[in-house]
Order: C-alpha cells, then sequence, then structure tokens
C-alpha cells in the first residue's frame, strides 16, 4: 500500500462518514410528520406539538449547515498539507518532542473552536433563545468556553504529555503503560468529578431538608440503598431543560438533581426518576460500562500501538517525519469506522440498560409517576416523539419515549 492510496482511504472514510450521518438524519427528518403514537399521545397540545416540530426542523437545518462546513474544512485541511504546515511550523519553535506535540493540537484545537465557536454561539444565543431554552448570558457563554479551555490545557496537556512520555520510554509496548494511566483517570474522574469540576462550571448544594427529601430517604431505605449525598444543581442557569444524575462509588456516591427537574416535577414523579438512577446503581450499571470502556480502550491502544510509528502513516498527511501526535491523528480518521461499531455496541448496552433501570423504578416504587415524568421532561425539550428506528439504532442512548412506555406497560 503506498502514501497516496492511504491518503485516498482516509478521504473515503470521511465522506462514508459524513454521507452516513447526513443520511440518517434526513430519514429522522421524514418521520417528523409520522402519526404520534398513542402511548405519547398526551404529551402535547396542538399549539406545542407545533412548536416542537418548528424546533426539530429548525435544529435539522442548522446540524446539516455546521456539519458541512466542518466536513469541508477538514477536506480542505488534509489537501492542503495543513497538518504538515502545523507540524513545521511547530518543530520551528522547539525541537522537543512532547513540546512539538502539545503545540500541534493547541493550534488543531484553537482551529476547530473557531470554527465551532460562532455555531455555538447562534445555538445557544438564537434557536435556543427563540424556542424559550437558553438562560445563559453571554458573561456566563464567555466564561465557560475560557474555563473549558483552561481544562483543556491543564488536564488535556498534562495527560497527553504523559502518554508521549509513555511512548518514549517503552515504544511500542507504551500503550500497556497508557492503558493502566487512562483506566486510573477515568475512576478517579468518575468518583471525583461532581466534587471537583462540576463546581467551576455550576453552583450545588445538598437538597434541603423537607418533604421531597423524606420521600426520597424513605424510598432509599425500603431498597437498601444507602444515600446520603442528594445535591441540586443551578442548571436553570444556562437552560430550562432538566436533568438528573447518579455519579461516583462507595462514599462518593451521589445524586444531582436539576433545580429545574424539581421546579417541573410532582414529588412521586422526582422520587420516580431517583428510583431509576438507582436502578442503574443497583444493576451494577455503571461498573460495566466502565469495564466496556476500559476494554474498548485497551483494544483501541493496542491497534494504535500497532502503527502508530509508520511512516506510510505521516506520508498520507503530507508530513515526511513520523511522530507520535501525526501518527495518533492519522489512526483517529482511520479508526472511524471501528469506532462506528464500537459505539453501536456500546449504545445498544445503555438502551438495554436504560429499559433494566425503568423495569427496576416500576418495580420497587411505580411506574406511573416515572411515565409522567418522562412525558414533562421530553415536553419541556421539545423532544421528538417520532425518531426513525435506523436513527435511535445508530445515535440513541436511551430508547424513544415511545418506546420506554411500552416497555414498562408491559411489566
Amino acid at each position: 500500500m503506498t502514501a497516496d492510496l492511504l491518503f485516498q482511504i482516509i478521504i473515503g472514510i470521511l465522506i462514508f462518514d459524513f454521507v452516513l450521518d447526513q443520511f440518517l438524519g434526513y430519514l429522522n427528518y421524514t418521520w417528523y410528520h409520522k402519526p404520534v403514537p398513542s402511548t405519547v399521545a398526551d404529551v402535547y397540545d396542538t399549539d406545542e406539538y407545533q412548536k416542537s416540530q418548528d424546533y426539530k426542523k429548525t435544529g435539522y437545518r442548522f446540524g446539516l449547515l455546521s456539519s458541512s462546513i466542518s466536513f469541508i474544512a477538514i477536506l480542505s485541511f488534509l489537501f492542503l498539507d495543513g497538518f504538515a504546515i502545523v507540524d513545521n511550523f511547530a518543530r520551528s519553535l522547539v525541537n522537543h518532542e512532547i513540546l512539538v506535540g502539545l503545540i500541534f493540537f493547541t493550534i488543531i484545537g484553537a482551529a476547530g473552536e473557531l470554527i465551532s465557536l460562532p455555531f455555538s454561539y447562534y445555538s445557544t444565543f438564537v434557536i435556543e433563545e427563540r424556542f424559550g431554552f437558553n438562560k445563559t448570558t453571554k458573561r456566563t457563554f464567555v466564561l465557560d468556553k475560557i474555563k473549558g479551555w483552561m481544562l483543556t490545557a491543564v488536564l488535556g496537556g498534562g495527560i497527553l504529555s504523559l502518554v508521549i512520555l509513555c511512548y518514549q520510554w517503552a515504544v511500542q509496548d507504551f500503550w500497556w503503560y497508557v492503558w493502566i494511566l487512562i483506566t486510573v483517570i477515568s475512576l478517579l474522574m468518575n468518583m471525583f468529578y461532581a466534587r471537583i469540576f462540576v463546581p467551576l462550571f455550576n453552583k450545588q448544594a445538598p437538597l434541603e431538608t423537607g418533604k421531597l427529601r423524606d420521600a426520597i430517604s424513605s424510598y432509599a431505605s425500603t431498597v437498601g440503598f444507602q444515600l446520603d449525598k442528594i445535591f441540586v444543581i443551578d442548571g436553570s442557569k444556562r437552560s430550562t431543560k432538566a436533568n438528573a444524575y447518579f455519579s461516583g462509588f462507595g462514599s462518593e456516591k451521589r445524586v444531582t438533581l436539576y433545580d429545574t427537574l424539581i421546579s417541573e416535577l410532582e414529588e412521586e414523579e422526582i422520587v420516580a426518576v431517583l428510583a431509576h438512577e438507582v436502578g442503574h446503581y443497583k444493576k451494577n450499571h455503571i461498573i460495566y460500562n466502565m469495564i466496556a470502556s476500559v476494554i474498548t480502550t485497551g483494544f483501541t491502544l493496542w491497534m494504535f500501538s500497532l502503527i502508530v510509528d509508520s511512516e506510510m502513516l505521516s506520508q498520507a498527511l503530507g508530513v515526511a517525519t513520523p511522530s507520535f501526535h501525526i501518527g495518533l491523528v492519522a489512526f483517529g480518521l482511520l479508526y472511524s469506522p471501528i469506532s462506528t461499531i464500537t459505539g453501536i455496541v456500546m449504545s445498544v448496552l445503555s438502551r438495554k440498560f436504560e429499559y433494566q433501570a425503568d423495569a427496576y423504578a416500576s418495580n420497587t416504587y411505580n411506574s406511573e409517576p416515572l411515565v409522567n415524568a418522562l412525558k414533562k421532561l421530553s415536553k419541556t425539550s421539545l423532544s421528538n416523539l417520532t425518531p426513525h428506528p435506523a436513527y435511535v439504532f445508530f445515535n440513541y442512548s436511551h430508547p424513544s419515549l415511545h418506546q420506554r412506555i411500552e416497555a414498562m406497560e408491559k411489566l
């Protein structure tokens, strides 16, 4: 295989990914006007349903435009030997491989931000604003971006430096050490993310003593689940959309409720949502997801170790000198089809876990308040009630609302 053929394969993979995404998006678009299943017919009234249709169509057109521009940008970058230009520039500044890699990815990341930033701004302050979701101020938007860039620089740069250091030390066996490193970091992030990183962006406080906390504690005790840490986060700072999530292990496990969730749902509906989250913990879904992620990461790193220093990979991107960072970019482009397959497998697993958590909540609490909660949350976020099955298969980590309710009705 020649470098030119490898370049053509990379271009072919990018084109295939783009066409597949747009085809699935179009299929989903054609189902917007499908009859709403009877199980979810009461989610919207006529005006609300029309608003949800407008929101979906606007999102589809905006997504088509933004993804097309990003696609054109990456193709142009490849055909103009952009990676070689950035690599040569980085090497003109420093001669240490770790520093070259850091400068290289800083420039690539900055270019990506320049392309995505206008779309992010428009999505937040035009589309989300138009449909009544946005609560983000321009100051918060700017601060979020700055904090995100700083975290990426510190954490991303630190991890990348350690990975390159492992490569320089162990060469092709580096993947073992990087695998261990990433696994440890993932465990620590899962345990301490809510304690360390969430406060950088949001305020969170323990749920106040009262009827809701008593109801949650009462349910937790009936299923033998020790839950001392129940937090409320100021999600309304950015959006009217509601959410809840479970995080951590052992003494660090906690449930976080968005303040928008508390304002939108009745007490028993909130407990039902929490019962669903407890179901994930009781069914060991967090552990299974972690194991699947660790295995996938190890497989990916092993494959990368086979070709990391390939001259042909570097030449395919127009770069004369092989290096870790160029190999990483080329591998990322070539790995995309496998990543799509592993993503599908993980989504299938995730949807299965959602069914199991729904069943757990139904069996240990009550399905009716959970169904009502899901309907309200779908209504407040103008969710699509008629997604195309193929789009769900490729892109949904959760079953559609209709599928979830239908499954609970069969219990």
